[in-house]
């Protein structure tokens, strides 16, 4: 069944019904269903983004060894957070399928069983969240910056389990096209951690100050304030509700777990190989000198905050692709796939021109660009923010694309093709552009990118490969 459509064809769902039928389903109908669910999942990206950059911010005001240590202990949360977040997308993945085939009695046992998923996976994580200083220590960090990210990540331990419950409900829900709460729920969530950050990180109005601890209590308490809100709405909900999601219990189905991990786990492994190459070429700039290092940090803090559109993007495209894979719709599921790309290539072609002409005012933003010394970090954030205008429009295509093939269920193949694109082309690339034609961070930039073009190209001949097959087959 992955990544083959049904040779019938189910019978529409309220969802298609409510904004057009099978081949009548025109383009520009997509395109609003499509907005619908990509801009308040863009909008929710940017907000957790910038609860990372508010973050790093009061990392700085508790001093340089803080900001140091809770930069370090923040990133590899984050990292790895989004990794095995990637087992439970394909409860979003499966309940969009099943809500477009018209067998919503599949949703409920899906969000039971993605719950116990998200408690399987949250346990060992913590137990290792816990255990930081050990392996801090055997990767040879200074004893400074392991006592202090140890008490990062000792608070923020205990949001694992809300930030993979949060994550696996924003995937179910939006098979019902219900992505306009998130963004209240985001917006309400990341108000709520600065304000905990500020009173528990520098001990506000009576509370005691826990510095980096406090910042990792302050953001736990925000993920379990987040996946309360989105509970509340479960329940209340009149079409999400009638499946009795929270009403009884169920224990922990083998067989629904399994299937999961099926599906998620080649998304793990696709997030673990893109996210690898971006990881290892930032250890290649350090190799360069701390000029260099911090011009590859400003310029990717830019470029990430911008890409956290493609990425609200890629999860709306995932959703609409998997209704019609569900429908067994052929033309609507290529027509999804179409409408986001090209949504995604007008969105990061015209931010490109945005980021070209204002690069020297968001340098600033990082940087004193009045200070002599910082001349040459400037110089250098400059040459890579050039290429990122021009080169994150295909990097952007490549994220949508494989989004959209995880709609097809298609989450196997994607892997070899990422291993192929991130390692063997865009580190490759990169380690002989930079070290042995001496392009330096430049040639870095330009062999991630060029991975990431070759990435976007074959993952789009794969969904067409795909949904062309399965035309020619019918037709």
């Amino acid at each position: 069944m992955r990544g083959k459509f049904p040779r019938k064809k189910a019978k529409p769902v309220p969802w298609a019904r409510a904004v057009g039928k099978g081949p009548k389903f025109g383009v520009v109908l997509e395109i609003k269903a499509f907005l619908k669910l990509a801009i308040p999942l863009a909008i929710a990206q940017v907000a957790q983004f910038a609860v990372s950059f508010v973050d790093t911010i009061m990392m700085g005001h508790l001093g340089t060894a803080s900001l140091a240590a809770g930069g370090l202990a923040s990133t590899t949360f984050q990292m790895a957070l989004t990794v095995i977040t990637g087992f439970v997308m394909s409860v979003g993945v499966l309940a969009a399928e099943a809500y477009g085939a018209d067998k919503k009695h599949r949703l409920t046992g899906l969000a039971r069983q993605g719950l116990w998923l998200s408690l399987l996976l949250a346990i060992p994580f913590m137990l290792l969240l816990t255990q930081m200083t050990t392996v801090l220590t055997f990767l040879q960090q200074p004893a400074t910056v392991v006592a202090l990210a140890q008490r990062y990540y000792s608070g923020i331990a205990f949001g694992v389990l809300p930030a993979l419950g949060f994550a696996m409900l924003r995937g179910y829900l939006s098979a019902f096209s219900l992505a306009n709460v998130v963004t209240g729920v985001v917006a309400i969530g990341t108000a709520f951690n600065i304000a905990c950050n500020y009173v528990l990180g520098f001990g506000k109005f009576g509370f005691p100050r826990l510095e980096l601890l406090g910042l990792g209590i302050g953001s736990s308490l925000s993920l379990w304030l987040m996946l309360l809100l989105f509970s509340v709405y479960v329940f209340r909900h009149p079409e999400v509700s009638q499946y009795q999601f929270w009403h009884d219990w169920q224990y922990p189905n083998s067989k629904i777990l399994r299937r999961l991990a099926t599906v998620g786990a080649p998304i793990s492994l696709t997030l673990i190989l893109e996210l690898g190459m971006f990881t290892t070429l930032a250890f290649m700039a350090g190799s360069l000198g701390t000029e260099v290092l911090a011009a590859h940090q400003i310029s990717f803090q830019v470029i990430a905050l911008i890409f956290m559109v493609p990425i609200g993007m890629s999860q709306a495209v995932t959703t609409r692709v998997g209704l019609w894979f569900g429908q067994g719709d052929i033309w609507g599921a290529r027509r999804a796939g179409l409408v986001a790309t090209s949504a995604v290539a007008i969105f990061l072609g015209t931010s490109a021109i945005a980021l070209f002409i204002f690069r020297p005012l968001l340098i600033a933003l990082f940087i004193d660009a009045q200070d002599a010394s910082s001349a040459e970090v400037i110089m250098i954030a400059m040459n890579l923010l050039l290429i990122a205008a021009v080169a994150q429009v295909p990097d952007g295509i490549q994220r949508v694309a494989m989004s959209a093939l995880y709609g097809l269920q298609d989450t196997k193949v994607p892997v070899v093709l990422s291993a192929i694109a991130f390692w063997g082309i865009g580190i490759t690339s990169g380690y002989v552009l930079c070290f042995l034609v001496g392009w330096g961070a430049v040639g870095l930039w330009i062999g991630q990118y060029t991975g990431s073009a070759v990435a976007g190209a074959m993952f789009i001949g794969r969904f067409y490969s795909l949904t062309h097959r399965r035309f020619s087959t019918i037709r």
